[in-house]
Order: structure tokens, then C-alpha cells, then sequence
């Protein structure tokens, strides 16, 4: 089983071309520590996650994709 990424520009690729920027967390505040939590604990969750990835081998862009870490089904 291949996992494919679907990029916006380029259409569906073999994960190996894609960099993993991990997960799409908003910015929760001017507070430094709760700043510290959100870049350095990163929830990690058993399910859908909206998660960043970059097109390395491709168009070189950044996008998002929503992704269950169970089956690594991108919907």
C-alpha cells in the first residue's frame, strides 16, 4: 500500500516527495509560555489531525491536509 498526498498544484504524489511540517496548530495568544507549549508539545493525537506538509520533489509549496494518524487516509 503506497500512502499518497494529494498537492494542490500538482495533484496526487508518492508520500517520498513531501517534507512532514507537522501538525496545523493556531497561534493561541501572546502569553510566552502557552507560545512554548503550542511550537514544543504538539498533541499528537490517535485520529484526524490537520497537519502541514511541504512539496519538496515538486512545486516546493506549503499547504495543509487533514489526515487520520490511524490510516493515514487524507480527506
Amino acid at each position: 500500500m503506497t500512502f499518497e498526498i494529494t498537492c494542490p498544484n500538482c495533484g496526487t504524489r508518492p508520500h517520498r516527495e513531501f517534507a512532514f511540517g507537522g501538525e496545523d496548530r493556531p497561534h493561541a495568544g501572546a502569553d510566552p509560555a502557552t507560545e512554548f507549549e503550542r511550537v514544543f508539545y504538539p498533541a499528537n493525537v490517535e485520529g484526524v489531525q490537520r497537519e502541514r506538509w511541504y512539496h519538496a520533489l515538486g512545486c516546493r509549496s506549503w499547504f495543509v491536509v487533514t489526515r487520520d494518524t490511524r490510516t493515514n487516509r487524507i480527506g
